[in-house]
């Protein structure tokens, strides 16, 4: 799902339903970003946005009943980031009563393709932050690592990657497609899965991950998803699920499965691993069974992780951003196209925010904790006679020096 930059198209853009030509509905832009937020979302980019919208438009009028709509885009370079979050922005101003799915590709922890990365991806997280409903974080080194470490590819394309994705994209939107026994739709997973309208960032996942030369010795079964579902190895977000705690999870099976054998296997990994589970929210799991499977495969489930862990990811790119605003680097690239240093300062605020929402969250239980064994060392009977006793003799000795006083007199 990474950007090239030789030639600019904009926009993958995904209204609930898909057409087989799509040509009338490209935009393409003559002039690319260059790795300006700026230049994406106040000046070239804006330039073309008009255009795209009047495409969405076109399309979510043909739609018998829209859900809402998906955007695939970098948050490194400046296309993706900059004219991805403002037509992210436009759609939200016309369909305010619509889903906003966003399929955000992450910069990754020691990989870098450009220079400027944290400048791109803090501005677009200020946005996505407010505009959209779910997001879901992937980036390449993750997938990179799935490919090798797992799939045992030696040589892995974008290809390779783009279809890791793909799944996931096509695990999330399934249940629109085709008949289940469970159905969880794009609002359903946003009601489930969102506890706070800001903590809305997800780590996907897919099983089954498997080597091509092993597929035919692997046994493909309910609690064999489960278990290599839950796996951090198979995480597509460079962060480990282990170091934080899940708030929610949704998990869409798909293929030919008995829903009872699921609920089991999901009740049992949450309580062998109930420590990786907020205690606060009773029930986090979210389970939808699809009769379907994808192609090529007797069955496969989706993973979907709000997990506290992925604030890894935005302390990471504060810290970098950070270093570089301090003294002000390549910041006149951007005050160039319009921008005030205000939008940074806010845009980082706004990030590190979010961190510690997340690191609150992830301590709430054990904050709770705390006060309740302050409360039960309140209950003993023996502590109010004690407070009473020291009142007594306060009183006795404030007499005594009254009448000290007055016998001086």
């Amino acid at each position: 799902m990474k950007q090239t930059k030789k030639s600019v198209s904009v926009v993958v853009l995904s209204v609930s339903f898909f057409c087989n030509n799509l040509r009338h509905d490209y935009v393409i832009g003559n002039s690319g970003a260059g790795n300006n937020w700026a230049k994406g979302h106040y000046t070239e980019g804006a330039e073309l946005v008009e255009q795209v919208i009047d495409r969405v438009r076109n399309e979510s009028e043909s739609c018998d009943c829209l859900q809402g709509f998906q955007l695939v885009h970098s948050l490194g370079g400046g296309t993706g980031s900059g004219m991805g979050t403002l037509i992210i922005n436009k759609i939200q101003e016309e369909y305010p009563d619509r889903i906003m799915n966003s399929f955000s590709i992450m910069p990754s922890p020691k990989v870098s393709d450009t220079v400027v990365e944290p400048y791109n991806a803090t501005l677009s997280m200020h946005q996505l932050l407010e505009n959209t409903d779910e997001t879901f974080c992937i980036d390449n080194e993750a997938l990179y690592d799935i490919c090798f470490r797992t799939l045992k590819l030696t040589t892995p394309t974008y290809r390779d990657l783009n279809h890791l994705v793909s799944m996931t994209m096509s695990g999330v939107t399934t249940s629109l497609r085709f008949p289940g026994q469970l159905n969880a739709d794009l609002r359903k997973l946003a009601v489930n899965m969102v506890p706070f309208p800001r903590l809305h960032f997800f780590m996907p996942g897919f099983a089954p991950l498997t080597a091509r030369g092993s597929q035919q010795y692997r046994a493909l079964t309910v609690p064999e998803l489960t278990q290599q579902m839950f796996d951090a190895r198979n995480m597509m977000t460079a962060c480990d699920p282990r170091r934080g705690r899940y708030l929610t999870v949704a998990a869409v099976f798909r293929g030919r499965m008995s829903t009872k054998e699921v609920d089991e296997q999901m009740l049992a990994i949450q309580q062998k691993n109930s420590n990786l589970f907020v205690d606060w929210i009773p029930h986090n799991v979210k389970v939808a069974v699809c009769d379907i499977p994808p192609c090529g495969l007797k069955m496969s489930a989706t993973f979907i992780g709000n997990n506290t862990a992925i604030q890894e990811i935005f302390r990471r790119l504060g810290e970098q951003f950070s270093l570089m605003f301090r003294r002000k680097a390549f910041l006149h690239w951007y005050t160039g196209e319009g921008m005030d240093e205000m939008e940074f300062t806010e845009a980082e605020n706004n990030l590190n925010d979010l961190v510690s929402e997340y690191q609150q969250y992830q301590d709430a239980a054990v904050e709770m904790d705390g006060d309740e064994g302050e409360e039960e060392e309140e209950v003993p009977f023996s502590r109010p006679a004690a407070k009473v006793q020291p009142q007594m003799e306060v009183r006795l000795e404030t007499v005594t020096e009254i009448s000290g006083e007055a016998v001086d007199k």
